[in-house]
């Protein structure tokens, strides 16, 4: 974009900006951007329709009589767009009253809150829907009309000239996301929830088109660029300006879904001022409801809610992983679901495309999906089948303290399913939450203090473009791995069952509280006791065969009988566990295994596991065993396989303790400033 264009927009922000400061005491700061933005929206709109307004008006009087309601916006859509042609889209909005800014302006500032909600009425229905339904203008209108600032307000705005002959719909983006931004920073602590910083997504938009800028250059391209949890739109109106940065002559189709109201209208009412088609921003849960079922999509982003939990919409998610399995969205596995991260990251796997072009995935996510869960569960199954299908190219690991309202470490996935020959098989790692790569904020904003530099984010973009891997300047912030290296044999380690028996009082007491020995009568509890303290309490038996033998031969001579149950629970309680006792056996003579003794050994899975065994656990514990009947689920060989990232393991630094010296200078150092403030205090 030319300087000229950016000027105008922060112009134009500037402007709006001073109008908000009309509502300073009868609206909250957090409550500007809910009259602010409508109200731009409303005063494009009413820019952009005014040429066409007659031909509008005309189009409607003359409707036949019983027509649909398809082909009547079809009629007046096409009225509407007489005079627009942004990008070459057809207007997809008009309006149907006699009224427009101009003429509420000329009536009685008495009438001006009427006049306004009748004029919002007549607009077609996804418009009226955007400003009745989710972005609850009229509300807003009402109190600004009890707060009689109405007119006011009002007529700045019917001063503010945003006709596309003035305001190109790139200027008019900018604007908007300006102004987002600005209403964002301004409430810090829900700004998190959906906006995301803009050198954020400016990175992540680099990344996925550092690849692919012979692939968008020439003419008649055309990109479908995709956000699952779109928001106010930022993610797909910076990819959508990366891409014209590369060919101002693609065509870029941007397409969302959003669940919070308020940002699905800001996303709409965005698609409307820079002339795409708002019908592709779909309202609702995309997990549940997938509003984009059929179709694919070249490049997909999104920043995902962090650990929000999917317990209230569990049954469909859990329903179609269940009856689709991998031919559904969600067959890889779930994850936990206090988190659904990953849930938003298959689904957008599920939206490549498989033609030649293929898809690029960019997504920002907290560091649980690198490592939670362990071989088997929902978390590592859906990592596995990234990496076997070798879909993840790079993750890069941002600084923390980047977004508003959380200070935690981010991570950038990318995939791809069309990796070039060089990455095949591999995954690179990029730490990037080094000191070289962001500044402090000059005023904290929330939970953000830091953000990335500009230099940075193009440091960032070489190194994943070049591929660098170790050596070289980027040896200690750039790894390359093959997808295997991730991957784990969970090995199931067995050691024998150790016991001895003794009737000793503490042992005795215990079978005393146990629940089949309190089912007896009280008869023949005290039979029981009897045999035990007398006949068995003064020897220490090392062998539970041993012990069983003469435990059975005392209740026999004193003519006891009892069950399995009882005698399980004698065996339980007068038990120890003794290293130095012999090792129980079942009925087959195969040493019982003893679960409290039981550990699992994690073998890489580049490595056999005989043999890691054999050097690792053998020589320290000789009478250990695999149990090899614990098997993973899909290529059923011992042990079950797990994947995880660890950047903490791929990039440890060393950080060497202070010296003693320094510690003990500090302290004296506290001590005397203490000193000197109970000084001043006393005196």
């Amino acid at each position: 974009m030319d300087d000229n264009t950016l000027q105008q927009a922060k112009s134009l922000a500037n402007f709006v900006w001073q109008i908000a400061e009309t509502l300073r005491g009868d609206f909250k700061q957090s409550e500007y951007g809910k009259v602010i933005l409508p109200f731009v929206v409303l005063r494009r709109l009413d820019c952009i329709l005014e040429p066409s307004k007659e031909a509008i008006l005309k189009a409607y009087a003359s409707l036949p009589q019983g027509i649909d309601e398809q082909t009547r916006d079809m009629m007046l859509y096409a009225a509407a767009s007489s005079q627009f042609g942004s990008h070459g889209r057809s207007l997809l909005v008009y309006n149907t009253s006699q009224l427009n800014f101009s003429r509420i302006r000329s009536q009685s500032p008495g009438h001006v809150h009427d006049n306004l909600v009748a004029y919002i009425r007549d607009f077609s229905e996804s418009v009226r829907d955007v400003f009745l339904d989710k972005f609850l203008f009229t509300d807003q209108l009402k109190r600004l009309n009890e707060a009689a600032i109405l007119w006011k307000v009002f007529e700045q705005f019917a001063t503010l000239d945003l006709r596309p002959s003035e305001v190109s719909t790139l200027a008019m983006g900018y604007l908007f996301e300006d102004l987002i931004r600005r209403f964002s920073e301004i409430s810090n602590e829900t700004a998190g929830e959906h906006f995301t910083p803009r050198e954020v997504i400016r990175l992540i938009v680099d990344l996925l088109l550092v690849n692919d800028s012979q692939a968008l250059t020439g003419k008649g391209i055309i990109r479908q660029v995709y956000d699952p949890a779109c928001g106010t739109g930022g993610m797909m109106a910076l990819a959508e300006e990366g891409m014209r940065d590369l060919n101002p002559d693609i065509r870029v189709e941007l397409f969302g879904q959003e669940l919070n109201g308020e940002s699905f209208g800001i996303c709409k009412s965005d698609m409307l001022v820079t002339g795409h088609d708002p019908e592709n921003i779909a309202f609702g849960n995309t997990l549940t409801h997938d509003a984009h079922k059929s179709r694919k999509f070249h490049y997909m982003l999104s920043n995902p809610p962090y650990g929000v939990d999917w317990k209230k919409y569990q049954e469909p998610i859990k329903e179609e992983a269940e009856t689709k399995g991998k031919d559904g969205r969600f067959g890889a596995g779930l994850p936990r679901i206090s988190d659904g991260q990953l849930l938003f990251l298959q689904h957008m796997i599920s939206k490549m495309r498989d033609d030649e072009a293929g898809s690029r995935i960019g997504i920002v996510m907290n560091g649980s999906p690198l490592f939670t869960g362990g071989a088997g569960s929902g978390e590592s199954e859906i990592r596995r089948w990234m990496l076997e299908n070798d879909w993840i190219e790079a993750i890069v690991a941002l600084p923390t303290d980047l977004f508003y309202n959380t200070g935690i470490q981010t991570y950038v996935w990318l995939l791809t399913n069309r990796k070039r020959k060089d990455r095949r098989g591999k995954v690179q790692l990029i730490d990037a939450s080094g000191e070289q790569f962001w500044k402090p904020m000059r005023k904290n904003l929330g939970s953000k203090r830091r953000e990335i530099r500009d230099d940075a984010r193009e440091t960032i973009a070489r190194i994943f473009h070049e591929m660098a891997n170790g050596g070289g300047p980027w040896e200690a912030v750039s790894k390359v791995f093959d997808t295997v290296d991730f991957g784990y044999r969970e090995i199931k380690v067995e050691r024998p069952l150790r016991l001895n028996f003794q009737a000793t009082k503490e042992r005795i007491e215990r079978l005393m509280l146990a629940k089949p020995f309190l089912k007896l009568d009280l008869v023949d509890q005290d039979n029981v006791l009897n045999v035990v303290t007398n006949r068995l309490s003064n020897t220490l038996f090392k062998d539970r065969q041993t012990f069983e033998t003469a435990l059975t031969k005392a209740l026999k001579g004193a003519g006891i009988r009892i069950g399995a149950p009882v005698k399980k629970a004698i065996l339980a309680a007068l038990s120890e566990r003794d290293e130095t006792a012999a090792i129980c056996r079942d009925g087959d003579g195969n040493p019982e295994p003893d679960p409290e003794l039981r550990d699992y050994e994690l073998v890489p899975l580049v490595e056999d596991w005989k043999a890691y065994i054999a050097r690792e656990v053998t020589p320290f514990v000789p009478d250990a065993w695999v149990d090899e009947t614990y098997r993973d689920d899909t290529d059923k060989s011992v042990g079950r396989v797990g994947y995880e990232i660890s950047f903490n393991r791929y990039f440890y630094r060393y950080v060497p303790p202070r010296k003693l010296t320094d510690i003990d200078a500090e302290l004296k150092t506290l001590e005397a400033d203490i000193a000197g403030l109970l000084k001043e205090v006393a005196g």
